[in-house]
């Protein structure tokens, strides 16, 4: 992909340094580099923040790597996904966002006039024209840096008192890394609540042994739902089974048998009211799909958030005939963040241990190659990598 040039950045004056670091890609051929950067300015809509943590989501050496997944972005470009920090500056138009308040920093970048343009800063420039346009003139950073500049819709308040404050004291007992793992929780719930996931219902997560199909186990449980896990790592489905209770959490194996597993699926609590598909590129040809969409019971739904790269097999005339919703959804919306942090805030869906979500390092922008390893080898449910800028 042809380099494009960087918009001007105009200096900050103190108490703000000019140069910050940040983990800068510049080729598909060569690997990210450590590199000092002139600070981003806060324009009006848009805000500075320091960055304190950032998850290393499990694929990212293949996402800037030309013999890997190579997702397309404007060039050069800071990685990085979503983050944790603390708003360092903010824009006269901005009312609510304060200096010094932690906010989750959100990476799912929609144009202000055309909410169809979207596109993930640092990671992928979106799926038309308008959403590659806007990445490449506006936002194209993402949070493996030490100060990021975003706009101001992108930044989503959090109760730090209660989030990260001691147990004894009325807090959650959370730390940074633990809170960063909303972002991976944010996708699945952009599906789930898509579809309309109502407390008492029983919903399909195929596969559901990876770090996102893991990450949709906790969200339907804490909207409500009973979920059955399905996947070929026996494992750790009875590892989720020990962690969420079997009252609540069953486990499916993936045998390729499509007519046996739906049967298997509507064996545990009749048949599901919900299949919540995400599953990774090389699935295409897996039977769990057509499995899961054969044990829907008439006027179920399906959420498909997977990453096939080839057209999978649809049933359509039981589709047809048990009124059968299909649904895709591409990552989520601004409510969807604000109504996920309530539910973190709540308690009502957990980040720590005794949770399932377990930390497997924090690392520094120069051990970022190790923490590409550690994320991509730990790619499990609960499982968190993390950068501290």
């Amino acid at each position: 992909m042809a380099t494009t040039a960087r918009p001007s950045t105009p200096s900050i004056p103190s108490p703000f340094p000019s140069t910050h670091r940040a983990l800068h890609v510049t080729s598909y051929d060569t690997p990210p580099a450590v590199t000092s950067l002139p600070l981003p300015t806060p324009s009006p809509g848009t805000a500075l923040v320091r960055i304190l943590a950032t998850q290393i989501i499990s694929y990212s050496r293949s996402v800037y790597s030309s013999t890997g997944r190579a997702y397309p972005f404007p060039l050069p470009l800071t990685a990085g996904y979503s983050g944790i920090g603390r708003i360092a500056a903010c824009p006269g138009d901005s009312v609510a966002l304060q200096r010094g308040q932690l906010v989750h920093v959100d990476c799912v970048v929609r144009a202000r006039d055309d909410p169809s343009a979207i596109f993930l800063a640092g990671v992928h420039q979106g799926h038309s024209q308008r959403s590659a346009q806007l990445m490449e003139a506006n936002w194209r950073d993402g949070c493996a840096a030490e100060f990021a500049a975003f706009p101001i819709e992108n930044l989503m308040p959090l109760d730090e008192k209660r989030l990260l404050g001691k147990v004894e004291e009325g807090g959650l007992g959370y730390d940074l890394p633990r809170l960063s793992y909303i972002s991976t929780l944010l996708v699945p719930y952009g599906g789930l609540a898509d579809v309309g996931v109502r407390p008492g219902e029983t919903v399909v997560v195929a596969p559901a042994t990876g770090g996102f199909g893991g990450a949709a186990v906790k969200v339907a449980l804490a909207m409500g739902a009973r979920v059955v896990a399905m996947g070929r790592n026996e494992r750790e489905l009875e590892r989720m089974e020990g962690v969420f209770g079997r009252e609540r959490v069953r486990g499916v194996r993936i045998t390729g048998d499509v007519k046996g597993d739906a049967e298997m699926l509507k064996g545990v609590w009749g048949e599901p009211d919900v299949f919540f598909d995400i599953s990774p590129p090389a699935a295409s040809h897996s039977s769990h799909f057509k499995s899961a969409l054969l044990s829907l019971r008439h006027a179920g739904r399906a959420s498909l958030m997977g990453g096939q790269r080839e057209d999978v097999q649809v049933p359509l005339r039981l589709v047809m005939v048990k009124d059968i919703m299909l649904k895709g959804k591409w990552m989520y919306e601004r409510p969807a963040v604000a109504q996920l942090v309530k539910m973190v805030e709540a308690g009502v869906l957990g980040l720590g241990e005794k949770d399932g979500v377990d930390v497997k390092g924090t690392f520094t922008l120069e051990e970022w190659d190790k923490a590409f390893t550690v994320a991509e080898e730990t790619n499990r449910p609960g499982s968190v990598t993390v950068i501290t800028p």
